[in-house]
């Protein structure tokens, strides 16, 4: 009798053991529930998702992994398509072969205009013979036609010093790249190849701040961070040269390098991890400060609330269908980033 009594309490006891490790199991699920995200793209929106990164790990206690790097825009496109990261910062909108390769995969998403900056065109501040460049002598720098040919500032402009010219550029998987060159030349991806590249802005900072005979070009904040280190060149696009800065940009007069820059983010991790979640509201919430602090133009507060709308109701593809955005009004991109149907709605 004592060893039935006995064997039923075992019985029971391994009963309360395995319902135990089976909550125990149940409760590891759901504290596993994915909080890591990754986040990869352009290195001239990189500043301001390296901020907002920052400042939520210092604020958010829920253990949220966040991961930031840059490949350019374009390369970042190539691993967002392929489902390698939650979110691709962009300085271009989505280029038409990234949407294909998006749509191919299944990879939806959700198009957030974040900011407006002013590309810059930038010298050695020892360079005392140019002050300004036109469109045209823009062209004649960087068209495919000038590789080994165009290798003195006197070719650019008689009047300029028989010097050598150092040229420093993003390289090709960078939306920067493709947005300068089909404004300036004319065609996209139409560059001469003979410069100094790289994916990495303060490199090339400083390889105009060390060469009295550079010339480079990469994302405002770039420059603000190191004016002392740095000379900004106006831009004459027909109408006089035109300088950079936020006024410029506001009445849509520093033409044709002022454009938006954009995050995308994966629409179905969106529904699924509930840390992007919370990590991409967060960054609509403070992005305006935070992108005035690192050097570029804020969008209106009213334009981060409807990013805001749109990502929490899935408004998945873009208003661009692949082209970039010369010469627009920040009013006139947020009118289309508005955009739900027709003509001007979105596409995926």
């Amino acid at each position: 009798m004592i060893t039935i009594q006995r064997r039923k309490f075992n019985q029971f006891f391994l009963l309360l053991l395995a319902l135990g490790f089976l909550t125990q199991a149940c409760g590891n699920t759901n504290a596993e529930e994915p909080k890591s995200i990754s986040i990869d793209g352009s290195s001239t929106v990189f500043p301001i998702t390296d901020l907002i990164t920052k400042n939520f790990n210092q604020e958010n206690e829920q253990g949220i992994d966040v991961n930031v790097g840059f490949s350019g825009s374009v390369g970042g496109f190539r691993k967002f398509c392929n489902g390698e990261t939650d979110i691709n910062n962009a300085s271009v909108p989505i280029p038409k072969e990234a949407m294909e390769e998006c749509r191919k995969n299944g990879i939806a998403y959700i198009e957030l205009p974040v900011a407006f900056d002013a590309l810059t065109v930038v010298v050695n501040p020892n360079n005392n013979w140019v002050n300004s460049m036109t469109v045209e002598e823009l062209k004649t720098i960087w068209q495919p036609s000038a590789e080994n040919q165009i290798v003195r500032w006197n070719q650019i402009n008689p009047s300029w010093v028989d010097n050598t010219l150092n040229l420093f550029a993003p390289g090709r998987d960078s939306g920067t790249f493709e947005y300068f060159t089909e404004a300036i030349v004319g065609e996209r991806r139409a560059s001469r190849n003979d410069y100094v590249f790289s994916e990495d802005d303060d490199a090339l900072v400083n390889g105009v701040a060390q060469d009295n005979n550079a010339l480079g070009y990469f994302g405002y904040a770039y420059y603000e961070q190191n004016q002392d280190k740095l000379k900004a060149l106006g831009i004459d696009s027909g109408e006089g040269a035109v300088f950079p800065s936020d006024q410029t940009i506001i009445d849509n007069t520093y033409r044709p390098l002022t454009r938006p820059l954009f995050i995308y983010v994966n629409a179905k991790n969106a529904q699924e991890n509930s840390a992007l979640k919370t990590f991409v509201e967060y960054y609509l919430r403070s992005a305006s400060g935070v992108v005035r602090e690192v050097g570029y133009l804020p969008l209106p507060d009213s334009a981060y609330e409807v990013g805001l709308i749109h990502f929490n109701t899935h408004q998945v593809g873009t208003v661009f269908n692949g082209e970039a955005v010369f010469n627009v009004s920040i009013n006139e991109l947020l009118s289309k980033a508005y955009a739900q149907d027709g003509e001007d709605g979105y596409v995926f």
